[in-house]
């Protein structure tokens, strides 16, 4: 399925194809890039639900703390569209593999700056300054990441094959999960209360500065996209005679598609950060529930993502985009409200049974989401269109879910009210869906 229009540049040079083996390390540079620039993303959620509060944000209430937290968390997202348009612009003019390079070494930079900041006792009102400060950039750089990591997977992907080289960059979320739940169980397993709260929460983001190795080795041992390189002298003669802005070319013509494609994507993302920091933090301070177990739970459904992601993926290669898509938005709509009955049983199965049934819904959704955005527009855009949808989605859906979590449960006390939120945002996509299904049979 291709939606884009076609392409102005259509009939430039041809590049020579890459051998398989060079099409294999760049997908899997693509999802390790992907893979380590969640892990960073991650850690920060996790210890917004369980630490950052308090440390940062000191009150006399749990819940105001705990706002103050998620409220610096959604500001990453607010930034993401930000470095998707920064990223986006230089992205499509000069090449995907530049840019998925300084993300991912903004991402290092920030990450280890939060695992090094003193707290709000140590140094006072500078320290939420400088926490926003960084998780700002931590949204900048997941922004401009995201959309590299994808063209470098999709723009190498052999005829046939883009929506399976498209889920190995989304396979990066849950091994960002995964392996944030992994080293923030052992911070904890090693240290008591008091060792995690001084400086066990801080071990899991110093790690993160591992991934300035994975940015040289990018800059270093792989090629630029070849849709990309065989578009580089059709741009390069373009821009002679007229500079170009792939943002402006966006916002006058494609701008529609933009929406459709956030609208799309909003209740996925959404009820990802639900479960994967909303419940963690509902689980453990409104029911009770034990903290390691809780972790240990989502630590376990994220591992089924990997096998969902990939095989949703492949399927949408052989029967289409779309269809699997709006599968995953109805079986979301549907489950939102059985998903909080079982947590509210206090029931560490039946949290599990909730959350599984959720991740696979979500899986089949993600899986063919990259090539369904990469699909949506031509190469000459596609950096910044995909990237713009992406990141509104995440503004609108994934930034603010747990904080609006937070105020329903506080305003309405029930769970209900967020499966409420998130059985709107899933009519919503699938609203969405349903307008893009009818662009894509207009082409045809």
């Amino acid at each position: 399925m291709d939606t884009a229009p076609p392409s102005p540049l259509a009939g430039s040079a041809q590049v020579t194809a890459p051998t398989d083996r060079h099409r294999r390390r760049v997908a899997t540079a693509a999802a390790l890039a992907s893979a380590v620039e969640w892990y960073d993303y991650f850690v920060f959620g996790i210890a917004a639900a369980l630490v950052l509060g308090d440390l940062y944000f000191p009150s006399g209430s749990a819940s105001a703390g705990v706002l103050a937290a998620f409220a610096t968390f959604a500001v990453g997202f607010l930034a993401r569209p930000v470095g998707g348009i920064i990223a986006g612009q230089l992205g499509d003019k000069r090449g995907r593999k530049p840019m998925l390079v300084l993300a991912l070494t903004l991402m290092g930079v920030a990450t280890t700056g939060i695992g090094l900041l003193p707290t709000y006792e140590t140094i006072g009102i500078a320290a939420p300054l400088l926490l926003v400060l960084l998780r700002v950039m931590q949204g900048v750089a997941v922004g401009a990441q995201w959309g590299g990591a994808m063209l470098m997977a999709t723009e190498y992907a052999p005829e046939g094959k883009r929506g399976l080289y498209g889920s190995l960059v989304q396979l990066g979320v849950p091994i960002g999960v995964v392996t944030a739940n992994t080293v923030f169980l052992i911070a904890g397993a090693v240290t008591d209360d008091a060792a995690f709260a001084s400086w066990g929460w801080r071990v899991p983001f110093v790690v993160g500065f591992l991934v300035l190795g994975l940015a040289w080795f990018i800059h270093t041992r792989v090629e630029e996209t070849p849709e990309f390189r065989e578009a580089e002298q059709a741009l390069a003669e373009q821009e002679k005679s007229e500079p170009r802005s792939p943002l402006r070319t966006i916002l006058r013509k494609h701008l529609g598609t933009v929406f459709l494609a956030g609208g799309s994507f909003a209740v996925n993302t959404a009820t990802f950060y639900i479960i994967i920091t909303g419940v963690l933090d509902y689980s453990t301070r409104e029911l009770g529930m034990e903290r390691d177990a809780v972790l240990t739970v989502s630590l376990c459904v994220s591992l089924t993502q990997l096998a969902l992601i990939p095989a949703s993926a492949a399927l949408s290669d052989r029967i289409g985009r779309l269809r699997i898509y709006a599968f995953g938005a109805v079986g979301l709509l549907v489950w939102a409200v059985p998903l909080f009955l079982l947590i509210d049983t206090k029931s560490l199965l039946w949290l599990a049974v909730g959350t599984f049934v959720t991740s696979c819904f979500l899986s089949i959704m993600y899986g063919p989401q990259a090539a369904l955005f990469a699909e949506l527009f031509t190469a000459e855009m596609r950096y910044t269109g995909a990237s713009l949808g992406y990141q509104i989605a995440a503004v609108f859906g994934g930034g603010l879910a747990p904080f609006v979590m937070v105020l329903l449960l506080e305003a309405t006390g029930t769970s209900m009210a967020v499966s409420a939120y998130i059985i709107g945002l899933a009519v919503i996509a699938l609203v969405s869906i349903r307008i893009l299904a009818k662009r894509a049979a207009a082409r045809a």
